[in-house]
């Protein structure tokens, strides 16, 4: 395990002019008593994290006591403006800053996430208060998500981590405090977060490297890995990945389609003599796909779907329950282009590039649909295919079937429910 000395912070100067300090020392302009208060809110999570079941690995709960996030955070952006405004009105929250400081330890160590970087933005000298426009390219994955992708990956000390889109550098740290010095890599395609989290590990004295790459080839310098953790969301499996994977190894990844609405969490095995397993399920929540995907958004159509819900006809499916996860996994790829309005008041499923959506209920046994594609006709005919072949919440995938294409299945039956993963897209380069 890695070993931080105490924090000893000097005294906090004079205002500034409202510019964020460097990053590599915000931390000691703080006052001398954050070490105190810092310690006790990462105690207040983890016994929050604990009481609901979420955290339940003992090494994990050590790493969260110790590891001092507000030397990976410190800063965070607020959005201010409501969803669909553009541009997009935020705040960023400095550490440093004795106004902002109570908000920004809360938020740090809260359930959610933390966004760090706009457009790929420069983060030595950002400017606290108001801010206009730009979309996020960094942020810090809310700690619940964290800790059960960390703990499904099973760390123990002496092995080696690979966490691909490491961002700020959270759950990398997290790794390299259980599994020891000069054993965790970060790989991360922004030069500027890159450097980012580079300085405010060694300022922690976390022997973790972060290097500056495509994150979708791993990093074949120090392969194999016992543990590969993706932090950004594919279409399907780079080769790389499956390939850097040491005997014994466990490799985690959200497979992400156009929707946000159900994700998938694959998790790839490799066994003593070499053979490689993977299994996928659904999930309520995954990390982001990278960057260069294009999300389906139901905000276009909103005040459209309230105006005119559509024509009431009789539905011999009730809507499916949230938990049904292999549901709606299936849906993502077997009734693609959908996507779940997750603020509406009943549920309503909306196709926005058919201009079609289907709006169910109120629990009285109908279902209202408008536009050209009958999206509740699909559900209900994939709802019976996913109830012959035995509910799976589970479904294999083939990785290595020689042709690279990726194929999904719920088991062998006749009745299996079955899909391709698509292709990885091409990515945008990051500008420099």
């Amino acid at each position: 395990m890695t070993h931080l000395e105490p924090h000893q912070p000097a005294p906090a100067p004079a205002e500034s002019d409202g510019r964020l300090t460097n990053p590599a020392n915000k931390t000691r302009l703080m006052p001398a008593d954050l070490h105190e208060a810092t310690s006790r809110l990462r105690a207040g999570m983890v016994a929050r994290l604990t009481t609901v079941g979420v955290l339940t690995d003992t090494l994990l709960r050590d790493a969260l006591l110790y590891l001092r996030r507000e030397v990976l955070l410190p800063h965070a952006y607020v959005r201010v403006s409501s969803p669909g405004a553009d541009p997009i009105e935020w705040r960023l929250l400095d550490g440093a800053h004795p106004e902002d400081r109570q908000e920004w330890l809360d938020l740090i160590h809260s359930d959610e996430s933390i966004l760090l970087q706009r457009d790929g933005e420069p983060l030595d000298a950002l400017t606290r208060g108001p801010v206009t426009g730009g979309h996020m390219t960094s942020m810090s994955t809310y700690t619940p998500a964290t800790v059960e992708a960390l703990q499904a990956m099973e760390l123990r000390p002496g092995q080696r981590y690979l966490e691909l889109g490491s961002g700020p550098g959270v759950s990398l740290a997290l790794a390299a405090t259980i599994t020891g010095p000069s054993l965790a890599t970060g790989v991360e395609r922004d030069g500027h977060m890159t450097a980012f989290a580079q300085r405010n590990l060694d300022r922690l004295g976390v022997e973790a490297t972060v290097v500056e790459g495509d994150a979708r080839e791993g990093h074949e310098l120090r392969a194999p890995y016992d543990r590969i953790h993706s932090g950004i969301g594919v279409p399907c499996v780079p080769p790389p990945w499956v390939e850097q994977l040491a005997p014994r190894g466990r490799l985690l990844t959200t497979l992400a389609t156009r929707t946000p609405s159900w994700p998938g969490q694959l998790l790839v095995t490799r066994t003593a003599t070499g053979t490689v397993e993977a299994v996928l399920q659904g999930r309520a929540r995954g990390y982001r796909p990278q960057l260069g995907y294009r999300w389906l958004s139901v905000l276009d159509h909103r005040t459209r779907i309230e105006a005119d819900p559509g024509r009431a006809r009789p539905t011999r499916l009730a809507p499916p329950s949230d938990a049904d996860h292999g549901f709606w996994l299936a849906a993502a790829y077997l009734t693609p282009g959908l996507v779940r309005d997750f603020q509406a008041e009943t549920m309503t499923i909306v196709a926005p590039e058919d201009d079609s959506w289907a709006v169910a209920g109120p629990g009285d046994g109908t279902v209202r649909s408008n536009g050209p594609r009958d999206v509740w006709a699909e559900l209900e005919d994939l709802h019976a295919r996913w109830e012959e072949a035995g509910r799976p919440e589970r479904y294999r995938v083939d990785l290595q079937d020689g042709t690279g294409i990726q194929h999904v299945t719920s088991n062998t039956g006749l009745k299996a429910l079955a899909w391709t993963l698509p292709p990885l897209a091409a990515v945008p380069r990051q500008s420099p």
